[in-house]
């Protein structure tokens, strides 16, 4: 990748017409586009790449945007095909398969599993080679902002890792920083989600048991009495295994997050037979995955997406997919507010009705995905009235375009409800008790 140090710039070259906060899946993504278009744009990042991040299972609907990218053939030198999602459940005593062929849209049957650290560092070389400049090691510490309608720059504050500082002026903002949320702390306007909340322990395994053939690739949800756990094989033999569990029972750790997870595997047969004879290929790491929403994703001259607006429960795989729809699509937006600060708050709310919509269709799941009426339907699937192709369809990212599936996602729900009153009280029971341990507040010990 075309590193630059920005130690070596010069004050001249300290201005750019986006300034893009984070070079991870939705910054670089941000940053190609834009370039491509003939922006002159500055990625920043605090952190060097490659660097370990989890989050290794991408969906169909990611496919379009990385062929858009141009990054197809180092895709498929990186990753391993995922042709569909598994669910296991023991009490149902059988495992379903999900094919992502059978989704309404048949243009994109397959996914790829990646190991994260290759993956971010091939879209961040090809942000560069699109012509973006692209430093690492800055940290951005304060926004002073301008007016776009006016042509007064927004001026951004760098720290350096020698100490030093700089300051960059820039038309627009773009905040791609993750979980950092950088723009949402300095407005305060970041808010837990009250209606769900989770955290997670993980590892990777080699000579972990895989499906055979050309199911190898495909993840493997599993549940089990705190959550469910992932199973997502790598291409160099790494197997990806984590746990995703209410908070309160992350916070009863009492050992080392290595036996930890050792005895939360023991809590799933299905996991634990696939990991005999597996051996940890680094650290295990516990991690706080409470989810959260900003108030807003735009306003005067700035935008945020991917994690740094919202981040929700991984259970879809969807969280590299948002970041680079919300990056794909903001650029769009950005590219246009540039050309014409009028459109600004009309092309704003189109973008914000849009990303809100599609993460609302998956986060309304992912808030009920361990409820047992919720188990129950996807362990008995039916395509009545081609709900489980729209399932599938979910699973595989389509839920931000109109079409339908959205009609059928919303007759799953009348589904669910109906099974509901059906299995009273045991099911008001177990919302209930999730209701409960949302209540637990931070991180795991």
């Amino acid at each position: 990748m075309p590193r630059l140090d920005i130690r070596e710039s010069t004050a001249e070259q300290h201005r750019c017409e986006v300034f893009v906060i984070g070079c991870g899946p939705a910054g670089s993504t941000m940053g190609a586009l834009l370039s491509e278009r003939g922006h002159d744009v500055a990625v920043v990042d605090k952190e060097r790449h490659p660097r370990f991040h989890i989050g290794e299972s991408l969906l169909p609907l990611n496919m379009p945007i990385l062929e858009r990218l141009g990054v197809w053939d180092d895709l498929v030198r990186i990753g391993i095909r995922k042709d569909a999602a598994e669910f296991e459940s023991r009490a149902a005593g059988k495992t379903v398969e999900f094919r992502f062929e059978s989704a309404f849209d048949k243009r994109w049957p397959h996914a790829f599993q990646v190991r994260r650290s290759e993956f971010d560092h091939m879209l961040l070389s090809n942000c560069a080679a699109k012509g973006a400049r692209v430093y690492e090691g800055a940290r951005v510490t304060s926004v002073d902002f301008g007016d776009l309608a006016k042509r007064v720059d927004t001026v951004v504050h760098v720290q350096l890792e020698d100490g030093s500082r700089q300051e960059w002026r820039t038309r627009f903002l773009v905040d791609a920083s993750g979980r950092d949320t950088f723009l949402a702390d300095r407005f305060a306007i970041k808010r837990r989600n009250r209606k769900h909340a989770s955290a997670a322990i993980f590892g990777h395994f080699k000579n972990a048991r895989r499906n055979p053939g050309s199911a190898e690739g495909n993840i493997t949800i599993v549940w089990f009495e705190h959550g469910w756990f992932w199973f997502i094989p790598l291409k160099d033999g790494t197997t990806s295994v984590g746990a995703v569990c209410w908070p309160a029972y992350l916070k009863s750790r009492k050992t080392d997050p290595t036996t930890f997870l050792m005895q939360t595997i023991a809590m799933a047969p299905e996991i634990a037979d696939r990991l005999k004879g597996a051996e940890l290929t680094a650290p295990v790491t516990a991690t706080g995955n409470y989810s959260y929403t900003a108030e807003r994703m735009t306003g005067p001259g700035y935008l945020m997406v991917g994690d740094a607006w919202a981040f929700i429960d991984p259970v879809f795989s969807s969280g590299v997919y948002l970041a680079m729809n919300s990056a794909t699509l903001g650029a769009d937006v950005v590219h246009a507010v540039l050309a014409d600060p009028a459109r600004a708050p009309q092309l704003y709310r189109q973008f914000e009705r849009t990303i809100r919509r599609g993460v609302g269709t998956f986060s309304w799941i992912i808030y009920r995905m361990t409820h047992p009426v919720v188990r129950k339907l996807f362990m008995a699937p039916r395509n009545f009235l081609g709900v489980q192709s729209a399932m599938v369809s979910l699973l595989a990212g389509d839920v931000f375009r109109s079409g339908p599936v959205r009609p059928r996602l919303y007759l799953f729900r009348a589904i669910y409800y109906v099974n509901f009153i059906a299995q009273w009280p045991s099911a008001y029971r177990a919302w209930r008790k999730r209701r409960q341990d949302i209540r637990v507040t931070g991180e795991p010990a």
